[in-house]
């Protein structure tokens, strides 16, 4: 295959996997795309197997992505180029691995260990777009309950190669080939048959009745917040909304309250007048509310993004300062030599400071698990409150920001995958969109329209025991992460003797002829 067309191949190949996501959700796609960048890349050397590979990271990440440029056309386009090198890593790895036995397995794990290493480095990675986040509502998602993220990518990438090994055979052993198809998509949908989280009619759990509040917010984009006032005011009314709703017995008692990420960007323990509103809504509702508030930090330049838990009566209780801030949207690396360079950093004056320990917070008896926003997408941070004993996952967001992009709902299927995983309800609150109650099968409950206010209330029940996927998931990511290393290295390693081969064993007239 000439480059040109390699090229123009990967780059149709990253938008069909772009197109796999929300909001299109072309999901049936994704093996395809996997099985064209593989086509695209073997055979060829290395140097061009790394520039197919990043084409199609380039063209997946600008199409999964647009949604950036609420913040601007060129952090869209910087991110999705420097995320589309970790792919030209993926191409130029396939290229090595192809040259060994058994290569639509080592091309599956280096889809994993891709992505691990851009969900790592820089600055703590940046996971969106994973295979596997695109699998919510189909036969391989329940597989997260047994092997967590990476299983489900390497299973996706591990059909997309197959179906190529099946196209390589397909006219001499047509049977063979078929069947290696057929047995692939079975085994990889298998979880699907044993749901691990299918509740048992006679099984007697504890339940507990939550609510969710979404406020609204009156603008959107970079300036969905110039009006912190009317963003805090709003989920204060919603509250006192539902307080009167549950005196007039026309809904019922929840045991806690949650409010979204940002829900005060107004400091509550720096202006009296926060505080107070903030405690006359919990004190209404008679039960404690998470508060997702704005909080200064240590430093004048630092700021804390919380969830407080908020109680009647005795106010402000135990706190999560969200552990993983999103670099350059709420602090700057190295501001000091960058803001010279692009004055527009000044929009955020002060860097997020990041929290240290996980979001385990007690709410009226229960240990509820709380991660904010982008942090759903980051392995570790759920797995750490799952293991620490949460009984509940709560995602406070905020989404205001990207309204109307398909970054609201790509972040709300990976909430719904995050419940299949936990085997725990996932309760998403949102300044104005998208929230919901999610149950541990991935299923929604009930779901907010967006940029309305409204309270979701919601009996969900807690289950006991952390699942297979919370369990091993991590070694699950580590192992098939250094199959694919060792893979790597070994393909590098036969290529060379290859060459070192054919240089011994071609006459010097023949070679020349041949360069000719």
């Amino acid at each position: 295959m000439p480059l040109l067309a390699r090229v123009f191949v990967a780059a149709l190949a990253g938008i069909a996997a772009a197109a796999s996501f929300e909001p299109i959700r072309w999901v049936y796609l994704l093996p395809f795309a996997v099985a064209a960048l593989t086509v695209a890349t073997l055979g060829t050397t290395l140097r061009r197997g790394f520039l197919v590979g990043t084409v199609f990271g380039s063209a997946f990440m600008l199409t999964l992505l647009p949604w950036l440029q609420v913040i601007g056309p060129d952090a869209w386009i910087a991110l999705s180029l420097i995320e589309g090198l970790f792919y030209g890593l993926l191409g130029l790895g396939t290229v090595a691995v192809s040259r060994l036995p058994g290569w639509p397995l080592w091309i599956a794990c280096l889809w994993v260990g891709v992505e691990t290493l851009r969900g790592t480095v820089p600055f703590g990675g940046f996971p969106w777009g994973r295979l596997a986040y695109a699998t919510v509502d189909t036969p391989v998602a329940p597989l997260f309950a047994y092997t967590g993220a990476a299983g489900v990518t390497f299973a996706v990438a591990l059909v997309g190669t197959v179906l190529v090994w099946a196209g390589f055979r397909v006219r001499r052993a047509p049977a063979r080939a078929l069947g290696g198809i057929v047995a692939t998509c079975l085994l990889v949908s298998v979880a699907s048959a044993f749901p691990l989280h299918q509740p048992s009619p006679n099984e007697d759990r504890s339940s507990v009745t939550v609510a969710a509040v979404q406020g609204n917010v009156p603008g959107e984009g970079m300036d969905a917040f110039a009006e912190r006032r009317v963003v805090l005011d709003n989920h204060v009314s919603a509250t006192k909304t539902l307080a009167d709703r549950v005196d007039a017995g026309l809904t019922r008692q929840p045991d806690f309250v949650i409010w979204p990420e940002n829900s005060t960007d107004i400091d509550p323990f720096a202006d009296p007048t926060v505080y107070a509103d903030i405690q006359e809504a919990v004190d209404a509702v008679g039960v404690p509310v998470l508060v997702g508030a704005m909080v200064d930090g240590p430093e004048p330049d630092e700021v804390l993004n919380q969830g407080i838990v908020w109680h009647p009566t005795t106010g402000p209780g135990e706190r999560y300062s969200k552990k993983h801030p999103v670099p350059f949207g709420e602090y700057i690396p190295f501001r000091d030599q960058l803001a010279k360079l692009f004055t527009r950093l000044d929009q955020i004056p002060r860097d997020m400071r990041p929290g240290t320990e996980p979001g385990l917070l007690e709410m009226n008896g229960t240990l509820i698990g709380d991660v904010i926003c982008f942090e759903v997408a980051y392995d570790e941070l759920v797995r750490d409150v799952v293991q620490g004993g949460a009984q509940l996952v709560v995602v406070q967001t905020n989404n205001a920001t990207y309204m109307g992009t398909g970054q609201v709902e790509q972040q709300f299927a990976i909430s719904r995958l995050r419940a299949i995983e936990t085997g725990r309800s996932v309760v998403v609150a949102a300044t104005n969109g998208v929230s919901g109650v999610i149950d541990p099968r991935g299923e929604v409950v009930e779901r907010a329209p967006v940029r309305s206010q409204e309270v979701l209330v919601q009996t969900v029940l807690l289950p006991d025991g952390v699942p297979l996927g919370i369990r091993i998931g991590a070694w699950v990511e580590v192992l098939l992460s250094l199959t694919a290393a060792a893979a790597v290295v070994i393909g590098g390693v036969v290529g060379r003797r290859r060459r070192r081969r054919v240089s011994v064993d071609t006459p010097p007239v023949a070679a020349a002829a041949g360069k000719r």
